[in-house]
């Protein structure tokens, strides 16, 4: 198998004078996504305000104070006694919440946060996707761009060797021609790849917010494939344990249950309890004690309890939804990957696409020389070998593209 590490470091040395240039590994990406991520960060705060609700869900009622001052007579004979029959009265009364109604709406809060949490992760899940995307095609551009600067150079050395053997008679000015215009395309791909990295690079960088120039910013990472994946099955038991949106998905018809029992909970009357003090003569002090219970003739809250049965029903259906939808994307993902592999294997196999095409390039080059071959044919193997290399390295970035994709299915990277 041909060695890829050459498509991984040989771009940073066509730059020609690029500088301090910071390099990351994926993992290093990934953390500084996490930190500086704008809709990221704005995800984040959707979590702090559910925990934010939880503490007004939890909130007992305030108790009320009420003060009465009855029997004023400011119009009476006796102007200068106006309080002189007056009846004050102090009131405090407390609502008392039956039916653990302050749990199940602590219950129902935790639940949504819970949920806010998942949907996060979901975020972060399909965020990482379109940055393992961009990753990937940062590192493509690279390998294009060390082919493209490979081919250009080993080109110029064909010029150089006919040029020599133009001066020498051994063939026409047409042909050193041909080879010449031949160099406009090769030139024209360094050029291409040369804007291609720095575009990728540009849209990595803002993914990870970051302004960093550049030419001062490159990532490296393995650019290759695997011939072995897991059978499909464990991917299906590793989507259902780990996919967000799933998780979701669940804890959506728990929180329908609790709002359900909540709305039950409310249902019930609640008591109201109160104790007075106050004075009338000729008695100095005197107390008493109240309960209010409101009686229910009516319930008022037939139609809360339909609805959060209704929801009940509807967040089982979006789960058995979510849990097709994670069956599919697997299924879509992993066939697309194995199909990626299929059309790889014959680059690298013995006497595969690259080392054939290799081989011709080089035995054409060399019969061409020694005017054992016509000139079409020695152009012929020179474009033959550029897109066979070309078609290698956008099928290699296919396969990691489709393994992105399928780890984004399943939920977590289980493909490095």
């Amino acid at each position: 198998m041909r060695c890829i590490i050459r498509y991984l470091f040989v771009g940073l040395c066509m730059a020609g004078g690029v500088a301090a240039q910071t390099v990351f590994t994926w993992q290093q990406v990934v953390d500084k996504f996490r930190s500086a991520n704008p809709n990221l960060r704005a995800g984040e705060l959707n979590i702090q305000e559910s925990k934010a609700a939880e503490i007004t869900a939890y909130l007992r009622p305030n108790p009320n104070f009420t003060f009465l001052m009855d029997q004023l007579q400011p119009f009476n004979g006796n102007p200068y006694r106006p309080f002189g029959f007056a009846l004050p009265l102090i009131s405090i009364d407390y609502l008392h919440e039956r039916q653990h109604k302050r749990e199940l709406r602590l219950e129902s809060a935790r639940a949504g946060t819970s949920i806010a949490e998942s949907q996060q992760e979901d975020l972060e899940r399909t965020l990482l996707f379109n940055l393992r995307a961009a990753f990937v095609q940062v590192l493509q551009a690279k390998a294009l761009l060390a082919t493209a600067k490979e081919n250009l150079d080993y080109f110029d050395k064909e010029l150089a060797i006919n040029r020599s053997r133009f001066l020498a008679g051994d063939i026409a000015r047409v042909d050193l021609d041909r080879i010449l215009l031949q160099r406009v395309q090769y030139e024209s791909d360094y050029q291409g790849a040369l804007v291609n990295l720095r575009t990728a690079k540009i849209t990595l960088l803002m993914l990870v917010n970051d302004r960093t120039p550049v030419d001062r910013f490159d990532v490296a990472g393995p650019f290759g494939f695997k011939e072995r994946i897991l059978p499909l099955d464990e991917f299906h038991t590793e989507a259902l344990a780990a996919r967000p949106d799933l998780k979701a998905a669940i804890l959506a018809v728990e929180k329908a249950g609790t709002d359900h029992k909540l709305a039950v909970a409310n249902g019930s009357t609640d008591p109201t309890f109160a104790a007075d003090f106050g004075r009338n003569p000729p008695i100095p002090v005197y107390m008493g004690v109240s309960v209010n219970i409101p009686l229910r003739i009516f319930d008022r809250n037939q139609g809360e309890k339909t609805r959060t049965q209704i929801d009940i029903a509807h967040a089982e259906r979006q789960k058995a939804a979510a849990e097709a939808q994670v069956f599919s994307d697997v299924d879509s993902s992993y066939y697309t990957l194995v199909s990626s592999m299929s059309l790889l294997s014959p680059y690298t196999a013995k006497d595969g696409y690259l080392e054939t095409a290799t081989r011709i390039r080089d035995t054409m080059s060399f019969s061409y020389q020694r005017g054992q071959a016509a000139l079409v044919d020695y152009l012929d193997a020179q474009r033959d070998y550029r897109a066979t290399e070309v078609a290698y390295i956008n099928l290699v970035a296919a396969y990691l593209t489709a393994a992105g994709q399928l780890n984004m299915a399943v939920g977590r990277e289980v493909i490095q």
